[in-house]
């Protein structure tokens, strides 16, 4: 289900900017936004951790694709942003769920869909050095901010998800079929810009774009960010194709 909305900030697009709702597996209410541009070939933002469809990154990057015409759509995971339900730490299932619902909607709409996707930030950069001893000890962690509100719990379960996700073994089983473009900065303090490498390494198809300089959030090179996403996009004939902004 969808509706269009009165105003939007991407004004390079000609066509309405359409509010779309769609339901998860679990019955939750996925919220995006679909800027369409005429062409069939469409590519989903998805946000890092705790982030959302109108972070910053994402508005800027959906800016430049609709440029070139291309039509884009961002959302927000179940638990962040908009969306119904309950954000969970590490819960990688979960997301993989709210992003195939997005797809089959988007490929019932007849597009040729790209994804490109928002890495999540480090565990001891958010949890702290000592966050095994405490989720063994209490079977969650509370995140506060610094005003000490409550911004999320971070349960076992979750975590343990997480950490038991063999990277290594999920690259490798990336079909060779797929696309697959890292870009990284160089000046990254929260996931090492080594992580990349080691990626590049075992994906098949894989290309990788650093950009000297740039810190987790691009903060000074998002011209550069959109300028590989976009050239890369533009270039790549590939149907399926996943890009991953670290």
């Amino acid at each position: 289900m969808s509706q269009p909305l009165n105003s939007s900030r991407h004004a390079s697009n000609p066509h309405a900017t359409q509010r779309v709702l769609i339901t998860n597996k679990r019955g939750e209410k996925l919220v995006g936004l679909l800027h369409p541009t005429g062409l069939n070939k469409i590519v989903v933002l998805c946000h890092g951790f705790t982030a959302s469809k109108s972070s910053g990154i994402i508005v800027d990057l959906a800016d430049a694709i609709i440029k070139k015409g291309i039509s884009v759509f961002h959302f927000d995971f179940s638990g962040n942003g908009e969306s119904e339900g309950e954000f969970q730490y590490g819960n990688y299932r979960k997301e993989a769920e709210d992003l195939h619902s997005v797809v089959s909607y988007l490929y019932q709409e007849k597009y040729d869909v790209a994804a490109v996707v928002g890495h999540s930030k480090g565990i001891e950069e958010r949890l702290g050095k000592e966050f095994l001893d405490r989720i063994n000890k209490e079977g969650y962690i509370d995140v506060t901010n610094k005003s000490g509100n409550m911004l999320y719990r971070v349960t076992k379960e979750s975590l343990m998800e997480r950490l038991n996700t063999d990277m290594r073994a999920t690259s490798l089983s990336i079909s060779k079929e797929c696309s697959f473009f890292t870009v990284h900065g160089s000046a990254d303090d929260i996931i090492p810009v080594e992580d990349a490498y080691e990626f590049a390494k075992h994906i098949p198809t894989h290309k990788l774009c650093v950009v000297e300089g740039a810190d987790h959030c691009y903060t000074r090179h998002r011209k550069e960010l959109s300028d590989a996403v976009v050239g890369f996009i533009t270039s790549n004939k590939a149907r399926d194709t996943t890009l991953e902004d670290q």
